[in-house]
């Protein structure tokens, strides 16, 4: 008897940890598709405005949901449920055509035509406004080493010429603008099909975007339903120089004047 109503407590014990860790998966799942998730900036595309080693919250509900926004790909849906198009300005995280997650800033919507000129975009026709903002010096450290296509540090810090550019309608953002480069600097403008958006990085010569076809390492045109979320905020930034393994390496590698920069 009491070898039953052990083996009985045994049983209703595995049960609910079985339970418990399932309920746990399913709030896992629903906090990561539908609600917000992390993203980690892997390179300096859009510097200035993201460093390598910043942390973003990336909201899930501002664009609806696609199999793009849920995590593991479950449920594979097809198409976008309460679809809503982002603004152009937007910072948005996307799957790109190689599978991965990638950032960039929204440029184009469907219908727009967007082209380069002389390093400044052509926005159905319109030339967008753009100011030079001096240069700007990122900090060199073991996650951000000095990458312009023409180096120059001062300071412990790489330069770069910075311009602030301006939409329509009225959202501005610093943009880097390293070197003549005719490769994406004089992109003969495209018209942006119907259910895509053209994105750029704010390191204009430092990204693989929209302006090169994926079959050259860009993005080409992104589809709606590709779009994972939009970055909101930095929670943790990262200089490098930290190993994951000794906690106590974290607070000095932080970068604490980045953590809480709204995007």
């Amino acid at each position: 008897m009491a070898d039953e109503i052990k083996d009985k407590g045994e049983k209703e014990g595995s049960g609910g940890l079985l339970r418990g860790m399932l309920v746990i998966l399913v709030l896992a799942w629903i906090l990561r598709s539908l609600i917000a998730a992390p993203f980690s900036i892997p390179s300096g595309s859009m510097l200035p405005g993201l460093y390598i080693g910043d942390y973003l919250l990336v909201s899930k509900w501002n664009y609806g949901y696609s199999r793009a926004s849920f995590l593991f790909g479950f449920p594979p849906i097809s198409g976008r449920l309460f679809a809503t198009l982002p603004e152009r300005g937007d910072v948005v995280v996307f799957r790109g055509p190689a599978g991965n997650d990638v950032i960039k800033r929204v440029i184009g919507l469907p219908g727009d035509t967007v082209g380069t000129t002389g390093g400044q975009v052509v926005l159905n026709g319109t030339l967008l406004a753009r100011k030079p903002a001096g240069m700007i010096g990122i900090p060199v450290s073991e996650n951000s080493p000095c990458r312009a296509a023409q180096p120059r540090e001062a300071d412990g810090k790489c330069l770069f010429t910075a311009y602030r550019e301006t939409l329509p309608g009225g959202k501005s953002f610093v943009v880097l603008d390293q070197i003549d480069n005719p490769a994406v600097d004089d992109f003969a403008a495209v018209r942006v099909p119907e259910g895509h958006i053209f994105l750029m990085g704010d390191n204009r010569d430092d990204s693989a975007d929209s302006r090169i076809a994926p079959e050259y390492g860009g993005m080409g045109f992104i589809p709606i339903d590709s779009l994972v979320g939009k970055a909101q905020t930095t929670f943790w930034s990262t200089d490098g120089s930290a190993s994951w393994v000794l906690p106590w390496t974290w607070f000095g590698a932080a970068r604490w004047d980045r953590i809480g920069m709204a995007h």
